[in-house]
């Protein structure tokens, strides 16, 4: 067996690492997008540095597109095999996909006009919306600790990484040439405590490990301390200053986790009701209760509301379809809306 790492290794995107067994089987771990290198990054994302039509397998561990952004142009380039993942990454996938996609066409309508006028040649996107319908066609969805079988030889595991809904580590067991491997792949590992998701899991024991190490050399404060500082912020800038706070975080993640902090930061009585009209509201998706398995926070007890539910008042059901002009319009699901103190006072019943 060999491993070549074609991504993530001296910097943080662009995750992609090859595992060549002995019979020539080949699994790519995860087929992310070079992001923030400027021209360089157009010229790593253009070609792989490995042939895409050998590959036999892709394991994706989760939807971030600095591990799943390639995706579609993998396939473009040949590969023809199975792309396995957690159902919450297959479904988040195409919906950041498709973002990407519609992102890249964006910047391009800019680019090239500025090319044309130059009387330079145009460039062409890494992908388009099409392509990225084509290639949720070859993905295959895998519970976490469900062993699934992807040849004679290896076997397949996801474990729970708490970095984001869906995400994973991955546990191969290798059987060639009459011995066992077992090999763990990190993806991306959450925090401890998380406010939405669970909790990282413990993967089995394992003969290499290969691990990231975004924040190897961080110790992260509390949880505590940090919203402390967070309000302070909010208080000094936006209360007595009258001003704005811009904070730029992931869309998916950090965003979420924002909003929550904020949701319960007005709870708590420590946010002035600067907008008295206003009932704090949010919007909760049955889609993503049923299918992705969020859960309201580590101090809450599970609880999704459907759209039947009628034990909290003044919710009012509807279906969203098309919202936001953007990959999301795929992201259509029945969602209550009501206002989120019922909401978190019935979570704690």
């Amino acid at each position: 067996m060999k491993i070549a790492f074609h991504g993530a290794a001296r910097n943080v995107t662009g995750s992609k690492h090859l595992i060549t067994l002995n019979n020539g089987t080949q699994i790519l771990l995860d087929c992310g997008m070079f992001q923030g290198m400027g021209q360089e990054t157009d010229e790593l994302n253009d070609s792989f540095g490995f042939d895409a039509s050998k590959v036999d397998i892709l394991v994706l561990s989760h939807a971030h597109i600095d591990h799943s952004g390639l995706i579609p142009r993998l396939i473009a380039q040949g590969f023809k095999g199975v792309i396995f993942g957690t159902q919450a990454t297959k479904e988040l996938s195409k919906i950041l996909l498709l973002d990407s996609a519609k992102i890249q066409a964006g910047d391009l309508k800019y680019t090239n006009k500025k090319r044309q006028q130059r009387g330079q040649p145009l460039e062409k996107a890494l992908y388009e919306e099409d392509d990225v319908l084509q290639a949720m066609e070859y993905f295959v969805a895998v519970d976490y600790h469900n062993p699934t079988r992807l040849t004679d030889d290896v076997t397949l595991e996801f474990i729970d990484a708490g970095h984001i809904i869906g995400s994973a580590s991955v546990h191969l067991t290798i059987n060639e040439d009459g011995k066992k491997t077992q090999l763990s792949f990190s993806g991306d590992v959450g925090q401890y405590g998380d406010l939405l998701l669970r909790s990282p899991q413990e993967f089995p024991q394992a003969d290499y490990i290969l691990l990231e190490s975004t924040y190897g050399d961080k110790l992260h404060k509390d949880a505590q301390p940090t919203e402390e500082a967070f309000l302070k912020v909010i208080l000094d800038t936006c209360v007595q200053k009258k001003g704005k706070v811009i904070i730029p975080a992931f869309s998916v993640g950090r965003t979420q986790e924002l909003l929550y902090i904020l949701n319960n930061l007005e709870l708590e009585g420590k946010l002035p009701d600067v907008s008295k009209n206003l009932n704090p509201q949010v919007i909760i998706s049955k889609y993503l209760a049923d299918r992705l398995h969020l859960k309201v926070g580590n101090k809450f007890n599970t609880y999704f509301m459907k759209a039947d539910n009628n034990q909290l008042p003044n919710l009012r059901v509807f279906e969203i379809t098309g919202i936001y002009n953007s990959g999301f319009q795929e992201f259509d699901a029945t969602y209550i809306i009501g206002d989120i103190r019922h909401i978190q006072q019935h979570s704690r019943r």
